[in-house]
């Protein structure tokens, strides 16, 4: 065999090692994880449960989760049937309702998550058009949900909006009948702004009130009452993503600058900048209500974990391995998916709180490699006080301001645009970049019932009554394409290349051993 045939030999060889190399053993490396479970928040679970979805199928993973509100969340924690709760709010020392105080036998910490704004879902028309451009100043909201304002067409929200024609038609506050952060959060903000009018302080039992309320279980159920035929006139409080996927419109908010602001994950972003954390990690919101920056929407939070940090009778630390990876892959690459999920991604120093929490988890194999973080807040080299898209977030458009024009353009799930009377405008901002991302598409039609109102339970379903019309369904949670690869995709790719390689090389070499036709 001459030296160019025995060196063609060991290229080919070498190739070939090479690609095999590339292969996972599965056996081997392959990560297991123990299941883990949860409770609590329906505010954050849309992006919750998209994160649950990309982690099965990345890592194998499973992480169960059931939406049954704050309250409900910090309880099972307290009572060990759950490795992890979701609340907006921490543990309560003397809850509103004069039950026992809130305190766990265990150790535990509070983690950040995702932010967002609560918004203000409605459903309105004027003359048999879907309103899509409504604004409201604080002062209104609390005076709709304390019962003081009851018609469409009072002055005060005529005085909002300068160029449309208020209907006389009654507004139906749709509340929430379960114990809620998005309740307590909601009752804070007014309570802090609008204390002569709210003046039950924060709860997250929302109170009983006489008058044209009506009260739904978790967030999909009071979007879910909004959203149908015979909600029109309803109006409830609920988190950007539940509009977004509900093909329905928010109000854009009076912020202290004077102008209106709808939710996007920017003006969330600008924001929480006023934000104070405290040193549990858990959020002072005043300098958010007040946060001078024409950007701003007012009524932005952060929602959290709450993980165990030694060992109990049901979590061990098999769990928290599965939870210090899920966790970890929640600040960093699920942050890509927070803005087209309807919530605002966590900034730098979050992350890093984040983090540090990561690695009290008993078993923890967390931690945040920050070169490598897929956050799109920052990037590596960044400060941890800057945020990326709080820097680029646009300012609103000139019709937006308070006084006598008003922007045409439509909101939350529904971006059409409302005819407007003298000096609407177009909204276009009128510096910066970025926008809301896309809305989803408008729940389904369905059937409905007739008699008396309509409940809906945990999961959005329809459960009994209806006050005439025909129903729509409620649209199902938002599923979006996994953010990253895993063992699978990466096995099979490789296993494409040593194919091709089989193919290509042996008649290549070939030709090159026999040498040239004579």
């Amino acid at each position: 065999m001459t030296a160019r045939a025995r060196w063609y030999r060991f290229a080919a060889a070498t190739v070939v090692a090479a690609l095999i190399a590339l292969i996972p053993l599965p056996a081997q490396a392959a990560e297991s994880y123990v299941p883990i479970s949860g409770s609590g928040s329906t505010w954050s679970q849309n992006a919750l449960d998209q994160w649950r979805k990309n982690v099965a199928g990345n890592y194998g993973m499973t992480v169960n989760y059931s939406g049954t509100g704050s309250s409900a969340g910090r309880q099972d924690f307290i009572n060990q049937t759950v490795d992890f709760a979701i609340s907006e709010i921490p543990f309560q020392a003397r809850p509103e309702d004069g039950s026992a105080p809130e305190v766990p036998a265990t150790t535990y910490s509070y983690m950040p998550i995702v932010a967002g704004g609560t918004s203000l879902m409605y459903n309105l028309k004027i003359a048999g058009k879907q309103v899509t451009n409504l604004r409201l100043s604080g002062e209104v909201i609390a005076k709709i949900f304390t019962g003081a304002i009851t018609n469409w067409n009072d002055p005060a929200i005529q005085a909002d909006n300068p160029a449309l024609a208020m209907p006389d038609k009654s507004i139906t506050p749709v509340v929430r009948s379960d114990g809620s952060g998005t309740s307590a959060q909601f009752t804070l903000w007014m309570s802090s702004q609008f204390p002569s009018i709210w003046t039950r302080g924060m709860t997250s039992q929302f109170p009983s009130l006489s008058g044209a309320f009506k009260a739904q279980s978790g967030s999909l159920g009071v979007a879910g009452y909004v959203s149908q035929n015979y909600g029109e006139g309803a109006i409830t409080y609920v988190e950007y993503s539940y509009a977004l996927k509900s093909g329905f419109p928010v109000a854009k908010v009076l912020n202290k600058a004077g102008y209106y602001v709808e939710p996007t994950y920017q003006s969330v972003a600008v924001a929480l900048m006023g934000a104070a954390i405290n040193s549990d990690l858990t959020q002072n919101l005043d300098g958010v209500y007040n946060n001078a920056d024409a950007r701003t929407y007012p009524m932005s939070s952060y929602s959290y974990m709450i993980v165990p940090t030694q060992p109990t009778k049901v979590f061990t630390a098999e769990k928290g391995k599965t939870l210090s990876k899920f966790a970890d892959y929640m600040i960093c690459e699920g942050q890509q998916q927070a803005s087209a999920l309807g919530y605002s991604p966590l900034p730098m120093n979050l992350v890093q709180a984040a983090s540090d929490v990561i690695k009290t988890i008993p078993g923890t194999v967390g931690g945040v490699d920050f070169n490598s973080c897929n956050n799109p807040t920052f990037k590596p080299g960044d400060s941890p006080s800057d945020n990326q898209l709080a820097a680029t977030a646009p300012m609103p458009a000139d019709c937006d301001k308070q006084g006598t024009t008003q922007c045409a353009t439509g909101t939350g799930g529904a971006t059409v645009d409302t005819p407007v009377t003298g000096t609407g405008g177009s909204g276009q901002a009128t510096s910066g970049s970025g926008a809301a991302d896309a809305a989803a598409p408008a729940a389904a039609a369905g059937a409905a019932a007739s008699g008396a109102d309509p409940v809906y339970d945990a999961n959005g379903n329809l459960v009994s009554g209806s006050t005439g019309g025909g129903a729509k369904a409620v649209s199902s949670p938002f599923t979006l394409a996994a953010g990253d690869w895993g063992t699978p995709q990466l096995t099979m790719l490789a296993a494409a290349a040593l194919l091709l390689a089989a193919i290509v090389l042996p008649p290549l070499l070939s030709r090159r051993l026999r040498g040239p036709k004579r």
